[in-house]
């Protein structure tokens, strides 16, 4: 009995189901379009930059990224790390490219390319293509070009600038930076109709494009509804539904029409005030990347009433912006990649919160979600997950009065993370949460 009381510490979405299973099974998409000799690339999560038009090129696309959930969940990953460790690269690097050095390893050194036989949903087939993308780590375009090491595969590096905050507001700098998007996208295309030796198709490109913005957006108003108190969904549903978006895992078309299930059954569940479990004591918010290799700690969490009702701001589709007087596709590509970074700056500038490129997003979420404490996870091998956590922290506290709670851990290596230690940190930041909100309601906070 009590272990069933524990599996319903989180009332999961019944829609999140199909959606993972698209997810899952792209996987095996991939597999059949090697076998079949259809061109497979690796790609690295892009925020849409790239994926778009790699789908309207009908290739066959998996993430490296996302794979090392995949391998983490399933407690494949240490094997992976270890071979990436005799092989030589340092154990401080990110969990995600360890994961793949160590699997692309095997699958080279052991099997001649073809995928090792203990990897999960079917595992990575070699590709024809490695897309790379400096946004945000950097690691990442040095990862892919280690790949080489192993496969002689070509690399295309996605370009993006992200200015300061202030520097966004300066005179022609956003413009400039949609256009340089721009070309680089264009160039892009050019490079991919050689490699492929087919020209491409720009009426499914621009289909795609605008099928991909609107299922951000409805994606954007499934997180929108979760400001609800009770919060309808909790952020084991986020993870689980979320790569649909941020990867494009799956078909697009498909894929939409399960994002508004999904918003159907979340809105079911906020005009009849269910919550995501059974008692909402703690309302939270989860940053950065999550301990993939061990989500059930947050029903652990969840059986003491806390909720997680947001969580990590780059993993979220961008603020709806209207792109439809926009005719060429990369523009709109551009645009909406470039708002999913900057989309939080104006407010930023406006509070001279000037690192909003990583903190600020969580300090409107505070207002918005009116969460009652931050759960801060540094990543010991992700410092761009991890750097501005302690500015978040302080700016939360600053501004709001919300306090954090700080547990280290990694993404990918179980190794580094302890649940039983994190658990023991729960009631002292009960107490914390609970002098906080007399004190916000002392200062003339609404929450």
């Amino acid at each position: 009995m009590a272990t069933e009381e524990k599996k319903k510490a989180i009332s999961r979405l019944k829609s999140m189901y199909p959606l993972r299973a698209e997810v899952d099974k792209s996987y095996q998409k991939s597999v059949e379009a090697m076998r079949a000799g259809k061109p497979v690339a690796w790609a690295m999560v892009n925020w849409w930059e790239g994926d778009v038009i790699l789908k309207a090129m009908d290739l066959e696309v998996v993430y490296p990224e996302n794979f090392g959930t995949v391998c983490a969940s399933a407690g494949i990953a240490e094997s992976y790390l270890d071979r990436a460790d005799a092989d030589g690269f340092p154990t401080h690097l990110c969990g995600y490219s360890r994961n793949t050095f160590g699997y692309t390893s095997r699958m080279m050194k052991e099997f001649g390319g073809e995928i090792p036989p203990e990897a999960p949903m079917g595992g990575m087939p070699k590709p024809v293509l490695l897309l790379a993308s400096d946004i945000i780590c950097d690691a990442r375009y040095k990862w892919f070009q280690a790949l080489g090491r192993y496969m002689g595969v070509p690399v295309w590096t996605l370009e993006m600038p992200i200015p300061g905050v202030k520097e966004l507001f300066m005179e022609g700098v956003y413009e400039r930076c949609i256009n340089f998007m721009v070309k680089e996208l264009r160039e892009f295309v050019t490079f991919l109709e050689r490699l492929l030796g087919r020209k491409m198709d720009w009426s499914i490109l621009d289909e795609t494009v605008n099928t991909t913005i609107e299922l951000n957006r409805v994606w954007h108003e499934v997180n929108e509804l979760r400001k609800a108190k009770p919060c309808p969904m909790h952020s084991r549903d986020f993870w689980s539904a979320m790569p649909a978006s941020f990867f494009l895992l799956g078909d697009v078309k498909d894929t939409l029409e399960l994002y508004r299930d999904i918003y159907n059954e979340v809105k079911y569940r906020v005009d009849n005030h269910i919550g995501a479990i059974a008692e909402e004591k703690y309302r939270l918010a989860f940053s950065e990347l999550p301990p993939w290799h061990s989500l059930g700690f947050f029903d652990r969490l969840a059986e003491r009433g806390w909720n997680f009702v947001i969580e990590s701001w780059a993993y979220h589709p961008p603020i709806p912006i209207d792109l439809s007087g926009v005719s060429d596709p990369l523009e709109r590509i551009a645009r909406l990649t470039f708002q999913s970074q900057v989309g939080y700056f104006e407010g930023a500038m406006k509070e001279r919160e000037y690192f909003g490129y990583m903190g600020y997003p969580y300090l409107v979420y505070a207002r918005e979600y009116k969460y009652d404490g931050a759960f801060l996870h540094p990543l010991i091998t992700c410092r761009s997950a991890s750097t501005h956590l302690k500015y978040v922290q302080e700016m939360l506290m600053r501004k709001v009065k919300v306090p954090s709670i700080v547990i280290e851990g990694d993404i990918v290596d179980l190794r580094l993370f302890d649940p039983a230690d994190a658990l023991s940190k729960a009631e002292p930041f009960e107490e914390t949460m609970e002098h906080y909100k007399k004190v916000r309601k002392e200062e003339g906070f609404d929450w």
